[in-house]
């Protein structure tokens, strides 16, 4: 008799999950309720096999798991285990820029996806940072923008193109504008870094930073965001020249 088939009928099967995915979940629930809190530490591996009956290389595979996400980070030594992570936005921004980063690598996502994600971000954001920022913060924004930036090396050049953007979104006051931000920002600047720009595109961005530092300097958040919105878009074709598969 031949055997049945289970996968065509009306109940769905579903993958039965290797056990150190399962515990890997359950700490991922306790952690995220706040059962277990930023800086504590985690029972040990054998304490943890016998709360969830697995065996210790169970334990110590869910904990590479959890670690490998951010969640959670082990010590050795005197005051050696497991901790719950203290998330900061460069940590999340940094795992979610790995992750875009492979996505877009393998037309998971598109450019138009990146630039549109990023203009509904900054240009709000920009408005925020206009009407939210304290006149430090505006000063260490206009400190991001050189003088002379033809006297700059490229890299140079994109450190402080970073830091600008990096510092405008963070003067919104929002944190979560800036996890969302930073990934799609590091995503496209590897891109805009492979294109081999000119200086004269150099010099527009530069000045670019300049019109909307001013804007917002002066307090206008219309002018500031509209020179965003200008700005944002006048790097296309800089992506374009180094993304796979972008549309035209």
């Amino acid at each position: 008799m031949a055997p049945a088939q289970l996968g065509g009928g009306a109940v769905p099967i579903r993958r039965v999950r290797k056990a150190f995915e399962q515990v890997a979940e359950q700490l991922r629930e306790l952690i995220t309720s706040g059962v277990l809190g930023p800086g504590q530490r985690l029972p040990t591996e054998a304490m943890l096999a016998a709360e969830f009956g697995v065996s210790r290389a169970t334990v110590r595979e869910a904990l590479r798991l959890l670690s490998a996400q951010g969640l959670v980070r082990t010590a050795k030594g005197t005051g050696g285990g497991s901790y719950v992570n203290v998330p900061t936005v460069a940590g999340v921004s940094e795992l979610l820029s790995s992750n875009l980063g492979l996505m877009s690598a393998s037309a998971g996502l598109r450019l138009d996806d990146f630039l549109e994600a990023r203009e509904l971000i900054e240009v709000p954001a920009t408005r925020l940072a206009t009407l939210r920022s304290s006149p430090d913060e505006v000063r260490a924004l206009r400190d991001t923008v050189p003088g002379d930036p033809l006297s700059l090396s490229v890299e140079q050049q994109f450190v402080h193109n970073r830091d600008f953007h990096f510092r405008l979104v963070q003067a919104s006051g929002n944190p979560l504008l800036s996890i969302a931000a930073q990934p799609i920002f590091v995503v496209l600047q590897t891109h805009l870094q492979r294109s081999k720009l000119p200086r004269s595109a150099l010099q527009a961005i530069n000045d670019e930073h300049q019109e909307i530092a001013l804007a917002m300097e002066s307090g206008d958040a219309d002018a500031a965001e509209e020179a965003m919105r200008r700005h944002l878009r006048s790097l296309r074709p800089g992506y374009e020249r180094t993304w796979s598969g972008a549309k035209r």
